[in-house]
């Protein structure tokens, strides 16, 4: 049965972040995912998932200056201090959240920064990360991106987060597969799932054009979240959206494609 996690950076964003929390569960969500808890304290957060009986399921890593336009640093081998500094205080934020995964967004790659370079630096903090989150029960997850909406980010295809994964020899890593991004970039969504089950840690969607909620646009997913299922997934599927025309009437695509909780 397909777990739907309401991702509150982009969903209930009518209303102040905390108050997104009881959003969601009264919207009928049992899962939740957003971006970055950093700017709150642990203690916030964590009253807001036991007051509503929620289970937090992904945040990421601190990612540089997001305002700035950061998106990551962990291609920039000029940053690996801050990188580590960065890795420990998001596990510390996961034990207390109850979090078992954390996904790394690892940037765009500098421009003075070669490609030998960025590549070894992704490859190093990726295991220093894979190391420290396994020492606490953590799973890490990498993300490919379109480089449409961001130009630049240097993780951009599955083959390529599978040959990172591959080189850094961790077992401790998963691909962060988010169907909108490699619709994108790729197509042929439903075979590269299938070819790379056992290495896909979560799955996020959003419909293309317009990363909107699913059935505004060109992505069958009536036919893909049924074959989750089928397939045996067994994770979350992060509701990553735009909604159209405000969440509450965006969320009627979920009972439309016949999925109940």
């Amino acid at each position: 049965m397909t777990k739907l996690a309401a991702n509150l950076t982009m969903l209930f964003n009518e209303v102040d972040f905390l108050d997104r929390f009881g959003e969601a569960a009264r919207a009928g969500f049992k899962g939740v995912e957003f971006l970055f808890p950093y700017a709150f304290e642990a203690g916030r957060i964590a009253e807001q998932l036991d007051q509503h009986r929620l289970q937090l399921v992904l945040h990421n890593l601190p990612a540089g200056n997001w305002d700035a336009g950061e998106r990551g640093i962990a291609c920039d081998p000029a940053r690996s201090g801050e990188f580590q500094d960065g890795v420990g205080k998001a596990v510390n934020y996961a034990r207390a959240l109850g979090v078992t995964q954390l996904n790394c967004l690892v940037g765009i790659k500098p421009a003075h920064v070669d490609e030998d370079k960025a590549y070894a630096s992704v490859v190093d903090n990726l295991r220093f990360a894979a190391r420290s989150l396994q020492a606490h029960g953590i799973g890490l997850l990498i993300e490919p991106i379109n480089t449409f909406d961001i130009p630049g980010f240097y993780l951009s295809s599955t083959a390529q987060a599978l040959g990172i994964i591959a080189e850094t020899g961790s077992a401790n890593i998963k691909v962060q597969y988010d169907i909108y991004h490699m619709q994108r970039m790729e197509g042929e969504l439903a075979a590269t799932i299938r070819r790379n089950l056992a290495q896909i840690g979560h799955i996020q969607l959003a419909d293309n054009p317009g990363r909107f909620e699913p059935g505004t646009g060109e992505i069958n997913y009536r036919y893909l979240l049924p074959m989750l299922d089928e397939i045996g997934y067994t994770g979350w599927v992060g509701c990553e959206y735009k909604p159209k025309d405000g969440t509450a009437k965006g969320l009627r695509w979920i009972a439309e494609h016949g999925i109940t909780e």
